[in-house]
């Protein structure tokens, strides 16, 4: 159980207590388990999207010299925007954006994540704001590209 229980916790950066749950709850099974704390995570999300969003982080990302990105990224509080979980977010979004190029906000969350092909952007999201605690909203992006 206890090997379970770090392998979830490296894929999903939750709590012990929510990942020993979900794992009870799932009977043991690890993708079921990892499924349920996915939703705990979208429910969790969904209740703080109202959330005025008052502070934030613009990040950029250069691929070889040939791709940038630049973003923005809005979350609750200052306190947040200096939090290391939340800025390595928005850095892996700019990497995504730049390697999927995708052309809108909407499309960015419903492409698959590149560092995991068995989640969504979208997906992500939802962990990092359950994660932080905060509600956390993509503004706006740009990706320059050289020959494209």
């Amino acid at each position: 159980m206890i090997e379970k229980i770090k392998a979830i916790r490296g894929k999903t950066d939750a709590s012990l207590a929510l990942i020993k749950e979900a794992l009870e709850e799932a009977g043991g099974d690890e993708l079921k388990a990892l499924a349920i704390l996915r939703q705990k995570g979208i429910a969790k999300a969904s209740k703080k999207k109202d959330r005025a969003l008052t502070a934030g982080l613009i990040d950029g990302y250069i691929h070889m010299g040939k791709v940038g990105v630049l973003i923005e990224v809005l979350t609750e509080t200052d306190f947040v925007a200096k939090n290391e979980k939340f800025r390595a977010f928005v850095h892996d979004v700019c990497m995504q954006i730049a390697s999927a190029n995708p052309k809108n906000i909407d499309e960015l969350l419903g492409q698959e994540y590149i560092k995991d092909d068995s989640r969504l952007v979208k997906d992500l999201l939802d962990q990092t704001i359950s994660t932080i605690g905060e509600n956390i909203k993509i503004k706006q992006f740009t990706r320059y590209s050289l020959g494209e």
